[in-house]
């Protein structure tokens, strides 16, 4: 009994140290496209020296939230920096369904204003003094999961990119020609926003131009899985799925283990 609480009170007290070891830091960051003002979420850990390899996020269609926060701070503590790139621009968070359907929209239809303003994003990452830009990778959920594969189609020069629970299709399929990354797709097997022929038309796009992708697709999972937000009624179509979550997340960090490695 004595060795059982010697055994977890190391283990608590190495947790401890570890925490306190760590510096995170976070500020909000203004940025342009344009004339346009953006504000971006920065996290990272300042008691690392040197380049690190970093990491852009792209919020869901709600805007940069404190979701998209969390995430970036989860990622600063595995020892990225994290940027939450701003698509819409500062200020602009839509907080109705109807509101957030229609600021999205408004990107979904300009794919060539999406792509600026997430390039935008991943320059203002790059520019970071403790960022290696040559070990950059783009993650996204939702809008944000569309939106880093349209990076990946602007022929953006990031190590890889994953999609949780995105859109897939593009009106420009083509132009995963200009793909020079590898990509993972975090999918909700029973999403029924993404219908089959968005899949098969993925599918064709990524095969025809030979881009090195992952498809994972998670059994009962359906569209926002990763949000625990999003209720647990998947009969609304978008709902929170532990499991799901959880196995993109290590998906996630392996796929990094493999593009980041030196």
């Amino acid at each position: 009994m004595m060795k059982k609480l010697l055994f977890a009170f190391l283990l608590f007290f190495t947790a401890q140290v570890a925490t306190q070891a760590q510096q995170i830091k976070t500020q909000l960051v203004e940025y342009k496209e344009g004339a346009t003002t953006l504000e971006g979420y920065l996290a990272y850990d300042s008691s690392k020296k040197g380049k690190l390899p970093a990491v852009l996020v792209v919020h869901e269609w709600n805007g940069l939230s404190d979701y998209t926060k969390k995430r970036c701070d989860q990622l600063a503590r595995m020892g990225y920096v994290a940027f939450a790139a701003d698509i819409y621009g500062k200020g602009v968070r839509p907080t109705t369904p109807e509101a957030m359907g229609a600021e999205a929209g408004k990107y979904k239809n300009n794919i060539p204003l999406l792509r600026q303003r997430v390039n935008a994003g991943l320059a203002q990452l790059k520019k970071q003094p403790n960022v290696d830009p040559a070990r950059v990778a783009a993650i996204g959920y939702c809008f944000g999961g569309t939106t880093v594969l349209e990076l990946a189609r602007s022929g953006a020069d990031v190590a890889g990119v994953v999609s949780f629970h995105g859109g897939l299709g593009t009106p420009n399929p083509a132009d995963a020609a200009n793909i020079k990354t590898r990509i993972l797709v975090a999918h909700g097997a029973i999403d029924s926003f993404v219908p089959k022929a968005e899949l098969d038309g993925f599918f064709k796009e990524m095969n025809d131009a030979k881009v090195d992708y992952q498809f994972i697709a998670y059994s009962g999972a359906v569209h926002a899985f990763t949000n625990p937000e999003a209720g647990t009624d998947i009969s609304k179509g978008a709902a929170y799925n532990a499991a799901a979550d959880r196995r993109s997340w290590e998906a996630m960090k392996q796929f990094f283990a493999e593009i980041f490695k030196k």
